[in-house]
């Protein structure tokens, strides 16, 4: 089956319902590709000429089963505009959990970040040297989207292994001033853990971003160093190097969200 781009996208829903697809698709290609769940908890699709892995609730994969349900509660985020930081998932070491801390020790990270527009799109978070008015087109929101996904592609078979026992969990972040004090999507609930402490030495990439005339989704990677030694640079762009290098906070475009 392929993965359909929509001819045009002229309606918020047609944006939202793209938005979520390709959510869907890099996700899935993260955690396949990380080796995360096995063979049976995905389907295969075609996007163009690029065979994607998708994930799907497979019975005899629990944790599969969970991560499609937490996609479920992030869509109806998205679609209430409440979310800014979505799917903010990581990899956990798993000994973690055998000590009561206010702070969470991960081994890599994955920002999806979203941004909403009623007044045309946004190009970029900090829309410097870009012009806010420009026209998005639906061939611009498609290059991108596959460009996208391609990167993720390369980054994730040249990246070094995991450790063998790690946990993956889940947290949004919300637009303050427009989410409901107690709103939490389904599968959700309100986060008890605010500090993140890189294990060892985690370096920041930027992977790409899509827009489209309704939305703008942005994807980050945060990864130990030592798993960065082979991988082919040059189709990412590192982060800020003046992010610290041990403690793993919101940036400063997340911060003024």
């Amino acid at each position: 089956n392929a993965v359909v781009f929509p001819n045009k996208i002229s309606t918020e829903q047609q944006s939202l319902i793209l938005v979520k697809r390709l959510l869907a698709v890099a996700v899935s290609c993260i955690t396949y590709l990380r080796g995360i769940f096995p063979e049976s908890a995905y389907g295969t699709r075609y996007l163009d000429d690029l065979c994607v892995k998708i994930l799907r609730e497979d019975k005899n994969c629990p944790g599969s089963a969970q991560l499609v349900k937490w996609m479920l509660g992030c869509y109806d985020a998205l679609q209430k505009k409440y979310v800014s930081l979505a799917l903010s998932f990581k990899f956990i070491e798993a000994f973690i959990y055998t000590v009561p801390l206010a702070v969470v020790t991960i081994t890599e990270c994955y920002h999806f970040k979203f941004k909403y527009t009623h007044n045309g799109p946004l190009l970029d978070f900090s829309s410097k040297n870009k012009r806010v008015d420009s026209s998005i087109t639906c061939a611009d929101t498609k290059k991108a989207s596959i460009l996208l996904l391609r990167k993720i592609y390369v980054l994730m078979q040249n990246l070094g292994p995991l450790p063998n026992d790690v946990c993956l969990t889940m947290k949004l972040f919300y637009y303050d001033e427009v989410t409901p004090a107690d709103y939490q999507p389904p599968g959700f609930k309100e986060g008890e853990c605010e500090g993140m402490i890189f294990e060892g030495e985690p370096m920041y990439l930027n992977v790409g971003e899509v827009p489209t005339p309704f939305h703008m989704l942005k994807v980050k990677v945060t990864t130990e160093k030592q798993r960065m030694e082979n991988a082919d640079k040059s189709i990412l762009k590192q982060g800020d190097a003046s992010a610290p290098l041990r403690a793993l906070r919101l940036d400063k475009d997340d911060t003024e969200e």
